[in-house]
């Protein structure tokens, strides 16, 4: 079970740091997705503190919570991604 959740959640940090490198802010002045954003890379950056901890389901679910937060804020019209990656969002 650990070794699948490792990989699974390794996969995902890879997947969002490409998104992270490719993501832009629409609106630098708009509080709100600068929160959004900010929220979305405080989970990041928690999720890369747990997985080198090796606890790797608060690391997986705190990359989740990132990608929600990324998902959401294109939807929103908060931020935008490179055509490559759109695909891995709902909006």
């Amino acid at each position: 079970m650990d070794d699948e959740l490792r990989k699974r959640t390794e996969k995902e940090i890879e997947m969002m740091r490409k998104v992270f490198k490719a993501i832009q802010v629409k609106e630098d002045n708009n509080p709100i997705s600068i929160s959004f954003f900010d929220m979305a890379s405080n989970y990041f950056s928690d999720c890369v503190f747990f997985f080198e901890k090796q606890d790797y389901i608060r690391a997986f679910e705190a990359v989740v919570i990132s990608w929600s937060y990324v998902d959401a804020g294109i939807k929103a019209d908060f931020f935008t991604v490179t055509k490559d990656l759109k695909q891995y969002f709902t909006s």
